[in-house]
Protein backbone atom coordinates (compact mmCIF):
# COMPACT_ATOMS: atom_id res chain seq x y z
CA UNK A 1 0.00 0.00 0.00
CA UNK A 2 1.06 3.33 -1.25
CA UNK A 3 0.68 5.87 2.16
CA UNK A 4 1.79 9.36 2.90
CA UNK A 5 5.19 10.02 5.02
CA UNK A 6 3.99 10.21 8.56
CA UNK A 7 7.24 12.99 9.46
CA UNK A 8 8.05 16.15 8.61
CA UNK A 9 11.27 18.15 8.33
CA UNK A 10 14.67 16.31 7.26
CA UNK A 11 17.24 14.05 8.09
CA UNK A 12 15.46 11.16 8.52
CA UNK A 13 16.73 7.33 8.39
CA UNK A 14 15.03 4.45 8.30
CA UNK A 15 17.69 2.15 10.65
CA UNK A 16 15.02 -0.80 10.31
CA UNK A 17 13.52 -1.35 6.81
CA UNK A 18 12.24 -3.82 4.16
CA UNK A 19 14.71 -2.05 1.71
CA UNK A 20 16.97 -4.04 3.75
CA UNK A 21 15.88 -6.97 4.09
CA UNK A 22 12.58 -8.85 5.18
CA UNK A 23 10.96 -9.29 7.31
CA UNK A 24 13.06 -6.00 8.42
CA UNK A 25 12.87 -6.35 11.96
CA UNK A 26 14.13 -10.15 12.24
CA UNK A 27 10.55 -11.93 13.20
CA UNK A 28 7.08 -11.73 11.64
CA UNK A 29 5.55 -11.26 15.44
CA UNK A 30 3.10 -8.50 16.22
CA UNK A 31 2.58 -7.63 12.17
CA UNK A 32 6.25 -6.25 12.37
CA UNK A 33 7.44 -8.10 8.60
CA UNK A 34 7.57 -4.63 6.82
CA UNK A 35 7.49 -2.42 9.63
CA UNK A 36 10.38 0.81 9.96
CA UNK A 37 12.47 2.49 12.48
CA UNK A 38 13.20 6.20 11.89
CA UNK A 39 15.41 8.15 13.41
CA UNK A 40 16.66 11.45 12.82
CA UNK A 41 20.52 12.47 12.69
CA UNK A 42 22.85 15.17 12.06
CA UNK A 43 25.43 15.21 9.52
CA UNK A 44 27.47 12.69 10.83
CA UNK A 45 24.69 9.94 11.00
CA UNK A 46 24.25 10.08 14.64
CA UNK A 47 21.02 10.27 16.48
CA UNK A 48 22.13 12.37 19.43
CA UNK A 49 24.63 15.33 20.71
CA UNK A 50 26.65 13.05 22.52
CA UNK A 51 28.20 11.16 19.55
CA UNK A 52 29.35 7.51 19.52
CA UNK A 53 32.21 7.90 21.96
CA UNK A 54 30.62 9.25 25.04
CA UNK A 55 27.02 7.35 23.98
CA UNK A 56 28.76 3.78 25.17
CA UNK A 57 30.66 5.37 28.10
CA UNK A 58 27.62 7.37 29.90
CA UNK A 59 24.75 8.40 27.44
CA UNK A 60 22.64 11.23 27.46
CA UNK A 61 19.28 12.76 28.39
CA UNK A 62 16.46 11.75 26.18
CA UNK A 63 15.42 14.94 25.22
CA UNK A 64 18.46 16.31 23.60
CA UNK A 65 17.76 13.66 20.68
CA UNK A 66 16.93 15.07 17.93
CA UNK A 67 14.01 12.75 17.16
CA UNK A 68 12.30 13.37 20.32
CA UNK A 69 9.47 15.30 20.01
CA UNK A 70 8.98 15.40 16.61
CA UNK A 71 5.33 15.52 15.19
CA UNK A 72 3.59 11.88 13.77
CA UNK A 73 1.42 12.64 11.28
CA UNK A 74 -1.68 10.88 9.79
CA UNK A 75 -0.79 8.75 6.90
CA UNK A 76 -3.91 8.52 5.43
CA UNK A 77 -7.61 8.79 6.55
CA UNK A 78 -8.87 6.80 9.17
CA UNK A 79 -10.52 5.99 12.63
CA UNK A 80 -8.16 5.17 15.35
CA UNK A 81 -8.61 2.02 16.80
CA UNK A 82 -6.55 1.44 19.56
CA UNK A 83 -4.74 4.22 21.61
CA UNK A 84 -2.29 4.26 24.76
CA UNK A 85 -0.76 7.35 26.64
CA UNK A 86 0.09 5.84 29.93
CA UNK A 87 3.57 4.83 29.88
CA UNK A 88 6.70 7.01 31.21
CA UNK A 89 9.69 7.64 29.47
CA UNK A 90 13.35 6.98 30.64
CA UNK A 91 14.95 10.16 30.92
CA UNK A 92 18.61 8.93 30.21
CA UNK A 93 19.76 6.97 27.14
CA UNK A 94 22.78 4.45 27.19
CA UNK A 95 23.11 2.76 24.34
CA UNK A 96 24.60 -0.56 25.58
CA UNK A 97 21.78 -0.84 28.18
CA UNK A 98 18.56 -0.03 25.86
CA UNK A 99 20.39 -2.88 23.47
CA UNK A 100 20.72 -5.20 26.37
CA UNK A 101 16.79 -4.70 26.97
CA UNK A 102 16.18 -4.95 23.53
CA UNK A 103 18.02 -8.72 23.32
CA UNK A 104 16.22 -9.73 26.34
CA UNK A 105 12.75 -8.85 25.65
CA UNK A 106 12.94 -10.43 22.59
CA UNK A 107 13.93 -13.63 23.98
CA UNK A 108 12.06 -13.75 26.73
CA UNK A 109 8.89 -12.35 24.75
CA UNK A 110 5.18 -12.92 26.08
CA UNK A 111 1.48 -11.52 24.39
CA UNK A 112 0.78 -10.34 28.24
CA UNK A 113 4.20 -7.77 27.92
CA UNK A 114 3.27 -6.38 24.47
CA UNK A 115 1.86 -3.14 26.00
CA UNK A 116 5.67 -2.83 27.34
CA UNK A 117 7.06 -3.52 24.13
CA UNK A 118 5.43 -1.00 22.21
CA UNK A 119 5.27 1.56 24.92
CA UNK A 120 2.62 4.88 24.14
CA UNK A 121 0.87 3.50 20.89
CA UNK A 122 -1.73 4.55 18.58
CA UNK A 123 -3.39 1.56 16.02
CA UNK A 124 -5.00 3.68 12.93
CA UNK A 125 -7.97 1.66 10.53
CA UNK A 126 -7.48 3.31 6.84
CA UNK A 127 -11.17 4.12 5.24
CA UNK A 128 -9.70 2.01 2.27
CA UNK A 129 -10.68 -0.85 3.71
CA UNK A 130 -8.82 -3.67 6.32
CA UNK A 131 -5.42 -1.95 6.42
CA UNK A 132 -4.27 -0.64 10.21
CA UNK A 133 -0.97 1.33 10.52
CA UNK A 134 0.47 1.15 14.17
CA UNK A 135 2.81 4.05 15.70
CA UNK A 136 4.54 3.00 18.26
CA UNK A 137 7.11 4.32 21.30
CA UNK A 138 5.27 7.98 21.46
CA UNK A 139 6.44 10.45 24.32
CA UNK A 140 3.98 10.23 27.24
CA UNK A 141 1.42 12.97 27.33
CA UNK A 142 1.68 13.45 23.67
CA UNK A 143 -1.14 11.93 22.16
CA UNK A 144 -3.32 14.32 20.20
CA UNK A 145 -6.35 12.08 19.12
CA UNK A 146 -8.41 9.51 21.34
CA UNK A 147 -10.27 6.19 19.96
CA UNK A 148 -12.83 6.27 17.67
CA UNK A 149 -11.63 9.50 16.03
CA UNK A 150 -11.72 10.12 12.74
CA UNK A 151 -8.58 11.91 11.10
CA UNK A 152 -7.36 13.12 7.93
CA UNK A 153 -4.27 12.41 6.15
CA UNK A 154 -1.45 15.20 7.46
CA UNK A 155 -3.46 15.11 11.03
CA UNK A 156 -1.00 15.30 13.95
CA UNK A 157 -1.50 12.32 16.03
CA UNK A 158 1.58 12.40 18.72
CA UNK A 159 5.04 12.79 19.32
CA UNK A 160 7.99 10.71 19.19
CA UNK A 161 9.55 9.52 22.17
CA UNK A 162 11.50 6.83 23.69
CA UNK A 163 8.63 4.24 25.57
CA UNK A 164 8.45 0.75 25.46
CA UNK A 165 11.03 -1.36 23.94
CA UNK A 166 13.13 1.46 22.28
CA UNK A 167 16.92 1.92 22.06
CA UNK A 168 16.51 5.54 21.35
CA UNK A 169 13.48 8.51 20.37
CA UNK A 170 12.37 7.15 17.29
CA UNK A 171 9.33 6.35 15.32
CA UNK A 172 8.14 2.69 14.82
CA UNK A 173 5.70 2.39 11.88
CA UNK A 174 4.17 -0.28 10.27
CA UNK A 175 1.24 -1.37 8.03
CA UNK A 176 -0.96 -4.54 8.75
CA UNK A 177 -4.06 -6.35 8.21
CA UNK A 178 -5.63 -6.51 11.68
CA UNK A 179 -5.63 -3.91 14.85
CA UNK A 180 -4.89 -8.05 16.84
CA UNK A 181 -1.21 -7.92 16.83
CA UNK A 182 -1.02 -11.37 18.04
CA UNK A 183 -2.75 -12.37 14.17
CA UNK A 184 -2.17 -9.59 12.17
CA UNK A 185 0.59 -9.97 9.28
CA UNK A 186 2.54 -7.26 7.87
CA UNK A 187 1.43 -5.46 4.80
CA UNK A 188 4.29 -4.03 2.29
CA UNK A 189 4.17 -0.40 2.29
CA UNK A 190 6.10 2.57 0.20
CA UNK A 191 5.39 5.94 0.40
CA UNK A 192 3.78 8.71 -1.79
CA UNK A 193 6.71 11.39 -1.93
CA UNK A 194 9.81 12.19 -0.27
CA UNK A 195 12.69 13.36 -0.80
CA UNK A 196 16.48 11.72 -0.39
CA UNK A 197 19.77 13.29 -0.31
CA UNK A 198 21.62 12.72 -3.09
CA UNK A 199 25.75 14.81 -3.85
CA UNK A 200 24.39 17.10 -2.02
CA UNK A 201 21.19 17.38 -3.57
CA UNK A 202 17.69 16.15 -2.20
CA UNK A 203 15.95 14.48 -5.04
CA UNK A 204 12.35 13.41 -4.85
CA UNK A 205 11.41 10.05 -5.11
CA UNK A 206 7.53 8.78 -5.16
CA UNK A 207 5.83 5.76 -4.05
CA UNK A 208 9.44 4.76 -2.29
CA UNK A 209 11.22 2.49 -0.10
CA UNK A 210 13.32 3.98 1.62
CA UNK A 211 16.69 2.12 2.11
CA UNK A 212 18.84 2.27 5.30
CA UNK A 213 21.30 4.79 3.95
CA UNK A 214 19.23 7.21 2.60
CA UNK A 215 19.04 10.36 4.10
CA UNK A 216 14.73 11.10 3.97
CA UNK A 217 13.09 14.86 3.95
CA UNK A 218 9.68 15.43 3.79
CA UNK A 219 8.38 16.90 0.61
CA UNK A 220 7.77 20.19 2.41
CA UNK A 221 11.24 20.17 4.11
CA UNK A 222 12.83 21.84 1.08
CA UNK A 223 10.78 25.04 0.69
CA UNK A 224 10.68 25.17 5.20
CA UNK A 225 14.66 25.36 4.85
CA UNK A 226 15.21 22.39 7.18
CA UNK A 227 18.94 21.51 8.07
CA UNK A 228 20.60 19.06 9.99
CA UNK A 229 20.94 19.32 13.62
Amino acid sequence: MIVDFPLRGSDWMAVQTPAARVPSHGSNLLGTRYAYDFLKVDRRGYFHPMGAARGLLVGGPTRDAYAWGASIHAPFDGVVVGASDGMTERPWIHPVREAARMVWTAATFEASRIPSILGNYLLLRSDAGDIFAGFAHLAPGTLAVAEGQRVTTGDVLGRVGHTGNSTSPHLHFQLMDSADLMSANGIPCAFRAYLVERNGERMPVTNGIPGRRDRIASVDARDAGAEAP
